[in-house]
């Protein structure tokens, strides 16, 4: 997937999104899965992540809500990473099947450390 396809897929106004979108535009690296997968599956394993997540204290930004919205959604997703250029942040993509239309996205610090996102 092109960069600035990416970008346009990025144009909401929920946090995430815009801080996905900063982060894309200031180098960040990205990958975009080929296929897709059943959002059944990705549901089960990000619930679980989320859970695992917040038993040691780290509360990733739209990921519950990430979770509702391809389960609610039914449909394969294709899943996605935006990595920022300094390692310090992590947003995790859910696309539609055919890659045309942002499902939901989420993001978390890095190294797994409980953080606030960046400006």
């Amino acid at each position: 997937m092109e960069r600035h396809v990416l970008e346009s897929l990025l144009a909401g106004d929920d946090e995430p999104s815009v801080i996905a979108l900063a982060t894309l535009r200031s180098g960040a690296t990205y990958w975009v899965a080929e296929r897709a997968q059943p959002a059944g599956r990705h549901a089960g394993v990000y619930k679980h992540r989320l859970q695992r997540m917040r038993m040691h204290g780290l509360e990733p930004l739209g990921l519950e809500r990430a979770v509702q919205l391809i389960r609610e959604q039914g449909r394969p997703v294709r899943t996605g990473l935006i990595d920022a250029a300094d390692r310090t942040w992590t947003t995790l993509l859910f696309l539609n099947e055919d890659g045309s239309a942002l499902v939901a996205c989420a993001g978390w610090p890095l190294p797994l450390l409980a953080r606030k996102p960046p400006p």
